[in-house]
């Protein structure tokens, strides 16, 4: 069809746009097209929420206290950042790590489970030169290790394992981390296969002004004896509470214990006419014993004695009200 308009639409046109008349020539609103969201079903779900907020809490706790002991024994400014994490399977995870790295191989104690360290020779070669006197202000060419480098570069790395350790303590039920081997290249497939689940949390060091990477990949084999104290939700809260600190807190708080024969309520007229000699009748028969209270609890049921010159009480059965 042509788009060019003869003499006689164009003065149709005319009157109708004097008469008000005019088509709408406005384009209908497009609709908004229904947007697909790409799932990765390849990416693993085994670490709940809970598990990597409580995990990467305990890596920020390690960053505070290897900062300051690097620090201390460097004598250079070390800090540490907790950059990312991720949920990837094994072999995924080992894509994400730097090259150039040394590989650290740690054991969980005592569930002889294993996972996986990782840091930059560049870090491990810079901190050797501040272990060893030297200036931290440049960093060193990449060299390949000699025995004295290992053995320095080993010192480091159970100085990080230890903080690691320190932070790692509270959060699995007394798990401690123990560094097993360290090499520049270690046989992943003996510390998890290459589908399992692996919680990642990339680390970057600064030393110095210089930035390195230092990666944390823990499978779930190595969390799973204990996966619900890492979540926070043990299996024996009542046990929990009493090895925990608030549990000792709570145990060491005063407590008003008192021996009750019977309460009784009388109003203020029988109370004034009380005198020497009356008889207060409680309602309770004698045999009841004693009551025992907790504050306003009552916990147990006894009976009067002495104990030399002092009263006292023998408890003969546990009641505790509701």
């Amino acid at each position: 069809m042509s788009d060019i308009l003869n003499e006689d639409r164009i003065a149709a046109l005319f009157e109708a746009a004097k008469a008000g008349e005019l088509p709408d020539s406005s384009p209908a609103p497009a609709r908004r097209q229904q947007r697909m969201r790409a799932v990765d079903f390849s990416r693993p779900t085994k670490f709940t929420s809970d598990h990597q907020r409580r995990i990467t809490r305990a890596v920020e706790t390690f960053c505070l206290g290897a900062a300051t002991r690097l620090t201390a024994e460097l004598r250079a400014a070390v800090e540490f950042e907790t950059l990312n994490t991720t949920q990837v399977t094994w072999a995924g995870a080992q894509a994400l790590l730097p090259a150039n790295s040394v590989a650290v191989t740690i054991v969980l104690e005592p569930l002889a489970t294993r996972a996986l360290m990782t840091v930059e020779s560049q870090f491990a070669l810079t901190a050797i030169e501040g272990l060893l006197g030297g200036h931290t202000d440049r960093a060193p060419k990449p060299r390949r290790f000699t025995e004295i480098d290992w053995t320095l570069t080993r010192r480091l790395v159970e100085s990080l394992v230890h903080q690691l350790s320190a932070a790692f303590h509270d959060l699995g039920g007394n798990v401690s981390l123990v560094v097993d081997d360290i090499a520049q290249q270690t046989d992943a497939t003996s510390i998890a296969s290459v589908s399992e689940p692996t919680f990642v949390v990339m680390v970057e060091a600064r030393l110095a002004g210089h930035s390195s990477a230092i990666a944390l990949l823990l499978p779930w084999t190595a969390i799973d004896p204990i996966a619900d104290q890492v979540a926070g939700r043990d299996e024996h809260p009542d046990n929990a509470a009493a090895d925990s600190g608030i549990g000792r807190a709570v145990a060491a708080a005063p407590l008003t214990i008192r021996a009750e024969v019977a309460a009784l309520e009388l109003p203020v007229t029988d109370v004034l006419a009380l005198a020497p000699g009356s008889v207060v009748r409680l309602g309770a028969a004698a045999g009841d014993g004693i009551s025992v209270f907790a504050e306003n609890v009552r916990i147990a049921r006894a009976q009067p004695g002495a104990n030399g010159l002092r009263r006292a009480i023998q408890v003969i059965a546990q009641e505790v009200d509701d």
